[in-house]
């Protein structure tokens, strides 16, 4: 299975050390080598940056390590392919727009593909690769969609809160899932 990164502060912090051992787990510490990605809020914005490739060898990953940056909310990614092939479209993080506001989504773990597709019905979002992980987020942001009535303006987080919980109830019965998702005001482990 995968592993995940995540960081969220107060004020914009800096990750460099952090990236330093995810690297060294994206291929020379671990069997983590099927892609590896990051990404960072900038504002309203979220900057992305992914490979399907393994992290330790990424020219990208060290030009970012040699140039950091800072943010309050990052969220990583790497990758040990369970499901769909090693392309681009399958590499975490995933994003998606929802109420004027960019949505991250990182997922560890192996889900049940048919109970899955069952158990949880897609509507406006549907996925570009063909991961458990990229699918559940679309479902996940299918329920939340229900809550974001206002453009940029997040809905109280108790409420989103219960939300992703019951959500992570869910997946519980698919088999193993860890996720992370952060929608520009929080993050959720």
């Amino acid at each position: 299975m995968c592993e995940l990164f995540a960081m969220s502060a107060r004020q914009p912090a800096n990750v460099r050390f952090s990236l330093e051992e995810f690297s060294r787990h994206g291929g020379l510490a671990g069997p983590h080598k099927d892609g590896w990605g990051i990404a960072w809020y900038e504002g309203a914005d979220v900057r992305l940056v992914k490979e399907p490739s393994a992290a330790s060898d990424s020219a990208c990953l060290g030009f970012i390590q040699d140039h950091p940056f800072r943010s309050a909310t990052v969220v990583g990614h790497i990758r040990r392919a369970t499901q769909g092939r090693l392309t681009l479209a399958n590499t975490q993080p995933f994003t998606r727009e929802l109420g004027g506001l960019v949505h991250v989504f990182a997922h560890n773990g192996d889900l049940d593909g048919a109970r899955l597709r069952t158990s949880f019905q897609l509507g406006a979002y549907h996925p570009v690769g063909e991961t458990d992980s990229e699918y559940a987020f679309c479902a996940l942001l299918e329920r939340l969609s229900a809550l974001w009535r206002e453009p940029k303006q997040a809905p109280p987080v108790a409420m989103r809160l219960a939300l992703v919980a019951e959500f992570a109830t869910g997946l519980r019965a698919l088999g193993p899932a860890n996720f992370l998702y952060a929608d520009g005001d929080a993050l959720f482990v």
